[in-house]
């Protein structure tokens, strides 16, 4: 997953014209990760904790937004439509056009690429705040130094751009929240033709990163047979992408699996995800947001590291074989073998599962 100097002299936020009937308005640009985007909930909070009557804008890729709708605090997002590596110079002058009519007060720069900080420059915002990144110095002119072992964490390093720069960061940080209501559940169910079964597993099989972060087809297979043994019904998430890995597990465990990969939009599965008894992913963005809705989660690491984007929730347990090789942080394994992953039996994770479940 996705994922200095002082601050520049900027006028007060009070003397900006960007008021309206008194209310500052903000505008967020957000990661283009879906579990990145749920990182920086806390971030919102803490705005709008500070300032009650701040509304807040995100400018997001559309395969993030529906994520963010299920934030509180945010009021309107604004599709993004630059892909990565995209510079399209005059577009994005149009775009910057857009977001000056809105009259924003303060931009808070999530990415720290060039690019991310170009539109809000062209916007004419006054506040614009972020790390200094790619030496925007032109571009970011309330500019945080970024001290990696201060802020270890992805969540913290966005909670800190709420901050003075050069503050300690105020914790214990929230864990980050999105809702699904059981009218939105509800809806999705019926949308979807879906009978809801009195007990439910959900597995996140896929990890868009690469093949080093997904566990074993055969062991998702495996662990599903255990979970009907004792009578749950396993629903398959993901992307179009994880359909044929969801397809083996299926073909593997006939008859306990519902292969809804590629089935739902992000914002059904948000909804699917929340009615689950339990959540096993693999380090992935729909991990985040099966912490994020406060499920019981078992998170299966292998080449990737807790360490900086942990499934923040006091229901998740992280397993990790901590081998010598990893975490590697490559897309597929270099030595060839897979063990931090393979060697995860069925059996360690569903040890791991009845801490949360009832037989």
């Amino acid at each position: 997953m996705e994922s200095s100097t002082p601050a520049s002299t900027v006028p007060p936020v009070t003397t900006n014209p960007g008021l309206i009937s008194g209310r500052r308005k903000a505008l967020v640009v957000a990661p283009s990760w879906i579990g990145d985007t749920i990182m920086a909930q806390p971030l919102f909070a803490r705005l709008r904790a500070s300032d009650p009557g701040l509304q807040i804008d995100a400018l997001a890729p559309r395969w993030v937004a529906p994520v963010l709708q299920r934030m509180s605090e945010i009021s309107q997002i604004i599709d993004n439509p630059f892909g990565h590596g995209e510079l399209a110079l005059t577009r994005r002058w149009r775009l910057a056009r857009r977001l000056a009519t809105h009259r924003y007060n303060a931009v808070y720069i999530l990415p720290n690429s060039l690019k991310s900080a170009l539109l809000p420059f062209l916007a004419g915002i006054p506040r614009r705040i972020g790390f200094t990144g790619e030496s925007r110095y032109g571009l970011i002119n309330i500019r945080h130094a970024l001290d990696t072992a201060a802020l270890p964490l992805m969540v913290e390093r966005f909670a800190q751009l709420a901050e003075i720069p050069g503050s300690i960061l105020s914790r214990p940080l929230a864990h980050p929240t999105i809702r699904s209501t059981a009218n939105d559940q509800q809806k999705t169910l019926d949308e979807l033709g879906i009978q809801r079964p009195p007990r439910i597993v959900a597995f996140c099989p896929g990890a868009e990163y690469g093949p080093a972060k997904r566990w074993p087809a055969e062991h998702f297979a495996e662990l599903a047979k255990k979970l009907g043994a004792i009578g749950y019904a396993v629903w398959l998430f993901g992307s179009p992408k994880d359909q044929a890995v969801a397809a083996t597990i299926s073909h593997l465990a006939p008859g306990l699996c519902r292969n809804l990969c590629g089935t739902t939009t992000l914002g059904q599965a948000v909804d699917l995800l929340a009615l689950a008894d339990l959540v096993v992913c693999n380090d992935s963005g729909l991990m985040h947001v099966a912490a994020a809705l406060d499920r019981p989660l078992v998170a299966l690491y292998g080449s990737s590291s807790p360490a900086f984007t942990p499934p923040l929730s006091n229901q998740a347990n992280i397993l990790s074989l901590n081998l010598d090789c990893s975490p590697c942080f490559k897309r597929e394994c270099p030595l060839g073998h897979l063990n931090c992953l393979k060697q995860l039996s069925p059996e360690t994770v569903m040890a791991a599962c009845l801490k949360w479940i009832v037989q």
